[in-house]
């Protein structure tokens, strides 16, 4: 360029020169305008680097490639309008003009857009970013969560316009018609991506509002470009599908196409109409299972039966015959209780008879006591006879030469014996039964003399013997009108 646009007359020049004298500000604005004029909207291809942002929303880098390296500035205006967020190493083509910066002598381009350049850029860049977050353990197996057998309410987040959504819709109505919740969002564009984790995020928090929580998500896009799939790609909405506690389904493009989202989410279906059928069991399909089921569980029932009642049988041949072991027992019990109801009563009789026996040979007390006593006197007259033929002969030796004897303390001891026998024989006397009698009353006996104590053991005919002071008399039992027992002398 011979000529630098609208550059001011020089001053009057030094000498016979004819080169023109600028001030430092007038170069810097004919600089400024020469490019700003010559260049106006550019696109610029390289690499972005030195990229810095700061808290006043603008956005500083560097854009290079081979050969050379440019200055770039992002303003804050234009901030939102780039149509991706800018990265250190990810190629890129930026859209702006070029413009100087006059006080560092420097010139530098002020970008309001930016796109991949090409798809060679765009899947670095997704390489780049899923090795990251692999590293950070957001894919691992360990991660995933089962999907519910027979969800209650299906979440599905994509755009409500399409036939994405009316794909879903008509799987789930004709495989197992189910409620269907849905967050709609736009796709793809600018703000694309944090519009959807935001919706990922959103169907995790529920319930809230009344709006109740499904038990499965789907989040859906139809087939499109690798820039149409890019929101998917982006690390947001990666890490709201990794971090959802719901078991998250991901449906996005077609079978062939791959984003991050798909490593991220519980379970990859190739379509949306795949996605469908992994969130939603076939109802023909649970019918006919649960048909094989159950013929399965009767068939094993009645083999388990049948099994079970063949070894009941050849248990039944091996057991003894219970009702014949029965009445054996029972016929034993009758025999040992007639025995024992024998038994009892000829028990008694013996040990009756025994006491009789004994009875028979014990002496009367009166007789026993008579005997005593009369020993006992005739022991004592003896006893003062022989002391009184003692002490004779000895006062008739002695001559009154020995003290005279006194048998006081002997008469005294005989006679506290015999007192001492009176009342021994007085209690002996007075637990006789013979004195009873002697008051009028008589001892019933049986026969074989046991002693009857109840009216009512006396059966009519029974022959008794009855006891009396001064002897013994013969009875016969009888039955009197009043239903007493009344005896025949």
């Amino acid at each position: 360029m011979d000529d630098i646009g609208d550059a001011p007359t020089a001053p009057a020049l030094r000498g016979a020169s004819n080169i023109p004298e600028y001030a430092v500000s007038e170069l810097s604005v004919a600089i400024k305008r020469t490019l700003e004029g010559a260049f106006g909207r550019i696109r610029v291809r390289g690499e972005i680097t030195e990229l810095k942002s700061y808290g006043s929303g603008h956005t500083y880098l560097s854009l290079k490639d081979e050969g050379g390296k440019i200055r770039a500035v992002i303003w804050k205006s234009a901030a939102s309008r780039l149509g991706l967020r800018p990265e250190n190493g990810v190629e890129v083509i930026a859209t702006g003009k070029i413009s100087a910066y006059g006080d560092r002598s420097e010139y530098q381009l002020i970008i309001d857009r930016l796109e991949y350049a090409g798809v060679g850029a765009l899947l670095a860049r997704i390489e780049m970013l899923k090795q990251r977050l692999a590293a950070e353990g957001l894919f691992d197996a360990g991660r995933k969560q089962p999907l519910p057998r027979l969800p209650a309410l299906v979440g599905v987040i994509t755009s409500a316009s399409g036939a994405v959504l009316h794909d879903i819709q008509t799987t789930i109505a004709r495989r197992f018609a189910r409620p269907i919740l849905l967050w709609a969002v736009p796709v793809q564009g600018e703000g694309a991506a944090e519009r959807i984790a935001d919706a990922i995020a959103g169907m995790d928090r529920l319930p809230a509002h009344g709006i109740p929580r499904p038990d499965v998500l789907i989040v859906a896009r139809g087939g499109g470009s690798l820039e149409d799939l890019m929101a998917f790609n982006e690390e947001v909405v990666v890490r709201a599908a990794a971090a959802c506690r719901l078991p998250l389904i991901s449906a996005v493009g077609h079978e062939t196409d791959t984003t991050l989202i798909d490593f991220a989410s519980d379970r990859r279906a190739p379509t949306p109409t795949a996605a469908a059928e992994l969130a939603v069991p076939s109802r023909a399909e649970l019918t006919a299972d649960l048909t094989q089921t159950a013929a399965r569980l009767i068939g094993a029932v009645v083999r388990t039966t049948s099994a079970n009642r063949a070894r009941l049988d050849a248990a039944a041949v091996r057991l003894p015959d219970l009702s014949s072991m029965l009445g054996n027992a029972r016929m034993r019990a009758d025999d040992r209780g007639q025995r024992l109801l024998l038994a009892l009563p000829h028990l008694v009789a013996a040990k009756r008879a025994g006491l009789q026996r004994v009875e028979r040979h014990m002496p009367v007390p009166g007789t026993l006591i008579g005997a005593q006593r009369h020993r006992v006197e005739l022991s004592s007259m003896r006893l003062l006879n022989g002391l009184r033929h003692v002490a004779l002969a000895a006062r008739g030796r002695a001559a009154g030469l020995m003290p005279r004897l006194s048998l006081a303390p002997v008469e005294a001891g005989i006679r506290a014996e015999h007192a001492r026998l009176a009342v021994l024989a007085a209690r002996l006397e007075g637990a006789s039964y013979a004195r009873v009698l002697a008051r009028g009353f008589a001892l019933v006996r049986h026969r074989k003399g046991g002693p009857v104590t109840s009216a009512a053991a006396i059966k009519p005919g029974a022959r008794l013997v009855l006891s009396f002071a001064d002897g013994e008399a013969n009875a016969t039992a009888d039955r009197g009108a009043s239903g007493q027992a009344e005896l025949a002398l």
